[in-house]
């Protein structure tokens, strides 16, 4: 009959190779034939995630948390940043006081905030004060990538827009240092409305011919880089940062087309035109200080 043509098949019939102890022999060997991996004291020593090599962990943050094999940049916390880059003991934090609340009542956040304040020792995913570098005064937002991937929420925007109104008080250039996975989900709206709170606070600094230079560090992504971040008047990159807005797996699902190699990184954004600068960690605190100098030449030339 025609119908029997369109009749699909219930079963196929595979012919087996191998007898059943054969093959339960080769899957048994089979763990024998991975290789074993690398055990690493945690104490005392950490593997680059770019080049495989195992490292003392003495010897990496000598090198400012940069691997010695093949420079990849470690992610580092605000203390750290801040101890890198400005003058021992010039730092005075501002809003340390400032805490999240849970607006939405977002299941279990509270605890999470709580979990992550205990390994941090802060409150919040960014630090915001004023200091100097190199005897250079400027003010200063260092996102913290420990504390919830630096996701900005009510009090990142609030803490970020007062340290951006004080610039503009005290006549003072400002930093960003941005270390983020986005804005933070459970906030909602509230959150992505820092977006534009940080924006127009950046807007009328530029109207005050105040400086902002942003320093993109990894990552950077989500509604930071879709705000403040990608606002400097210098825009500043570490080597090999991740800067981007949504994954390139969303993106590649979206467009239905293959990234370049290298896309969203700090290297690849610079040939783009996005980023100004790709300034090596040890180097970072000597090119922000001559940014500085430069400005306040400017600024007594118009005195």
């Amino acid at each position: 009959m025609i119908k029997d043509l369109f009749h699909k098949r219930k079963y196929a019939t595979i012919t087996l190779y191998k007898e059943e102890k054969e093959v339960k022999k080769l899957i048994d060997e089979r763990p024998k034939m991975v290789k074993e991996k690398t055990v690493i004291d945690d104490d005392k020593h950490i593997k680059c995630k770019k080049c495989g090599e195992v490292l003392s962990i003495d010897a990496v943050k000598k090198n400012l948390m940069v691997c010695t094999k093949c420079d990849y940049h470690f992610r580092i916390g605000s203390t750290e940043r801040i101890n890198i880059i400005f003058d021992s003991g010039s730092f005075n934090e501002y809003d340390k006081e400032l805490k999240p609340a849970n607006p939405l009542n977002f299941p279990e956040y509270e605890k999470k905030i709580e979990d992550y304040r205990a390994k941090t020792g802060l409150e919040e995913a960014v630090v915001t004060g004023e200091g100097k570098i190199k005897g250079h005064e400027c003010i200063a937002c260092i996102m913290e990538p420990n504390f919830m991937m630096g996701s900005m929420g009510s009090v990142v925007g609030e803490k970020i827009t007062r340290a951006i109104e004080r610039a503009i008080e005290k006549k003072m250039p400002l930093i960003i240092f941005s270390a983020s996975g986005g804005a933070r989900m459970q906030e909602g709206i509230l959150s992505l409305m820092q977006m534009a709170k940080t924006s127009a606070a950046l807007g009328r600094l530029s109207e005050e011919g105040l400086l902002y230079i942003s320093v993109f560090t990894d990552p950077t992504t989500g509604g930071v880089t879709a705000s403040f971040a990608m606002l400097g008047d210098i825009i500043i990159s570490e080597p090999g940062a991740l800067i981007g807005f949504a994954g390139p797996r969303v993106i590649e699902q979206t467009i239905r087309q293959k990234l370049p190699e290298g896309f969203q990184r700090a290297e690849f954004l610079k040939d783009k035109g996005f980023v100004d600068k790709i300034v090596h960690r040890k180097n970072l605190r000597d090119v922000l200080a001559d940014i500085l100098y430069i400005h306040s030449l400017r600024g007594e030339a118009d005195v």
